[in-house]
């Protein structure tokens, strides 16, 4: 398969090389009106499997070589390579001098369309640099990690099997207890590609009954009455001869469960797994960001619900310092704004509990503001605030589960839904078997695709422009004799983030800034109340003046005003260290 892959790769990115070749080549950069052409002229109207996500993310590495790397974080259990793509300008500086934003997707194998969300925000960076001033900006102050699919074992199973059971990665687990792995999965026993629901006919014997809405829904019968239906849950067979249906799928654990901060055991958080890192893929995530302390943004994206997450995961925890909290919802309800139907939440409130989550670790192990984007809100079929209200209207066509077949029937022309039919099942006889395609409820319909994409992408566009900045404002030397000076140098995070967040502070997991002077003696150093009222120095008591300790970071969207006496003459380098806002320097004249 490695053979093939690299094959496809060859072919593409010669017939794109051929493509861009010279004046009169296809895709030549002129302009057409106000649309200029595209360099890489890519489409995005179907879901791509983990070999065509890594041929993309070469193709777009061969065509803008001077600001793409691709590289492997490491192979899933499954032996498939976790792509990342680093996007940098090393003309504007080395990436370890730049604020990082992580961006990530399809952690469970079903979530897919995160992952085109993930290329596309490399495609439009690159497209735009130069083109849009903002976009420039930001590939110039920025570096950014992208990693398209977390779990390309899943992915991979989810669109290329049946689907069901995919939001797991494979390792194999024995799910049921009784010493095998993985043998007891859904069956697609009709062969149509779909694991169908089972009902059967039972005259006057079942608890449920067909709806005189929707012949296609079956609704449960009031207490004391009785119907001619009953549900027999997916399709499949007892495979292993315990007695139980499909108890025992491929993998069987949460592959976002396995992170170190607030870890618990199975019997607690189900998936778990045995210890915390113990997937491949959640440690080579880990080992990664270990290496780059300069990522301050985190971005993961899942499905469904239509939200904006940020942790804490579970209630316990509490919830952070005031200050993160106002950094998390200013970001947070930018977004709502900014993405039609998605509501902002604490993880915990919003959608469930989670122990040994990704964000809680970006947070709380790496001090990073960090937010998951549930990408699909069914809402998001109508856009219509008529046809929302008319959901709440059991009269109307489109009220609680008649809604989907409503947008099935009317805008996917009856594509996603598998009609009841007949069929002799091997266990319960005559049986019905009917019911979704995989691609349906939690993925959205791909003509929605780029409206999803691009809000998506802006999202964290937005976020990763918050991230701290730091840069060195006016400066001034005051001479007070016997080679003593007075210099003064304004120093400013200009964006939202804090250098170090207070949680970080509190917990001592993320290096304190470092304020540094060369080619002068500091005597004596602090910061300035008030530079433009006469006032007190709040002075620094430290033993190491000439490299200050700064704990606390530097707040977002503020400047501060370091004072020096120092001794000595010629020039003095000062310089600020932030490891998630970059590095600053400015040099003074000592005279």
């Amino acid at each position: 398969m490695q053979g093939t892959k690299i094959l496809r790769t060859i072919a593409v990115a010669a017939t794109m090389t051929l493509l861009l070749a010279g004046p009169q080549g296809l895709l030549a950069q002129e302009q057409r009106g106000s649309d200029p052409e595209h360099t890489l002229p890519l489409t995005w109207d179907r879901w791509l499997d983990h070999d065509e996500i890594g041929e993309r993310m070469q193709l777009m590495a061969d065509t803008w070589p001077g600001f793409l790397t691709l590289q492997s974080l490491g192979s899933s259990y499954g032996g498939r390579e976790m792509w990342m793509m680093t996007v940098n300008n090393p003309a504007t500086g080395d990436e370890m001098g730049k604020a990082g934003m992580f961006i990530e997707a399809n952690v469970h194998g079903n979530e897919i369309q995160g992952a085109e969300v993930v290329l596309y925000t490399i495609w439009y960076l690159m497209e735009n640099y130069g083109r849009v001033d903002d976009i420039t900006r930001l590939v110039d102050e920025r570096v950014f990690y992208l990693v398209p699919s977390v779990n390309p074992d899943g992915r991979d199973y989810f669109l290329d099997e049946h689907g069901s059971g995919a939001r797991t990665g494979h390792i194999p687990v024995d799910s049921d207890g009784d010493g095998l792995f993985d043998e007891d999965g859904p069956d697609d026993l009709n062969g149509n590609g779909v694991i169908e629901q089972i009902r059967k006919y039972v005259p006057g014997e079942g608890n449920m009954r067909s709806s005189h809405d929707d012949p296609r829904l079956l609704e449960r019968v009031a207490p004391g009455e009785v119907g001619d239906w009953v549900m027999l849950g997916q399709e499949g067979i007892d495979n292993d001869g315990d007695g139980r249906v499909n108890e025992d799928p491929v993998g069987g654990y949460d592959p976002n469960r396995n992170y170190g901060s607030d870890w618990q055991p199975n019997y607690i958080q189900g998936g778990s797994m045995n210890y915390p890192f113990e997937l491949p893929e959640a440690r080579a995530i880990n080992d990664f960001m270990m290496e780059r302390p300069n990522i301050a943004g985190f971005q993961t994206f899942h499905n469904t619900g239509g939200m904006i997450l940020r942790p804490p995961g579970m209630a316990w925890f509490g919830d952070y310092p005031r200050s993160d909290i106002r950094v998390y919802d200013e970001i947070g309800e930018m977004g709502e704004r900014m993405l039609p139907y998605y509501n902002y939440y604490v993880l915990w409130q919003g959608l469930y509990a989670v122990h040994g989550g990704s964000m809680d670790w970006t947070n709380d192990g790496l001090g990073i503001i960090s937010y998951s984007n549930e990408l699909w809100n069914n809402g998001q079929y109508f856009n219509s605030p008529l046809l929302q209200e008319q959901q709440e209207d059991p009269a109307q066509p489109i009220a609680g589960r008649k809604a989907r077949f409503f947008f099935d029937d009317f805008l996917e022309l009856g594509d996603q839904y598998v009609e009841w039919a007949p069929f002799e099942h091997p266990v319960f006889g005559p049986v019905e078997m009917g019911g979704w395609k995989k691609l349906s409820g939690r993925v959205n319909p791909r003509f929605m695709s780029m409206e999803l994409f691009h809000r998506n992408m802006a999202f964290t566009l937005y976020h990763a422009d918050q991230m701290p900045l730091m840069s060195i404002g006016d400066t001034s030397v005051e001479p007070l004799g016997d080679d003593l000076y007075r210099v003064r140098v304004d120093l400013t995070n200009s964006r939202l983030i804090p250098t170090i967040l207070e949680k970080a502070q509190q917990t001592n997991i993320v290096r304190p800034d470092l304020l540094t002077v060369e080619g002068a003696e500091v005597v004596a150093a602090g910061w300035v109340t008030d530079k433009h009222r006469p006032g007190p120095t709040e002075i620094i008591d430290q033993h190491e003046m000439n490299r200050l300790l700064i704990r606390s970071g530097h707040p977002g969207r503020t400047t501060k005003t370091i004072e020096y006496l120092v001794r000595g003459s010629g020039s003095m380098t000062v310089a600020y260290s932030a490891l998630k806002g970059g590095t600053v320097s400015t040099t003074v004249e000592l005279r």
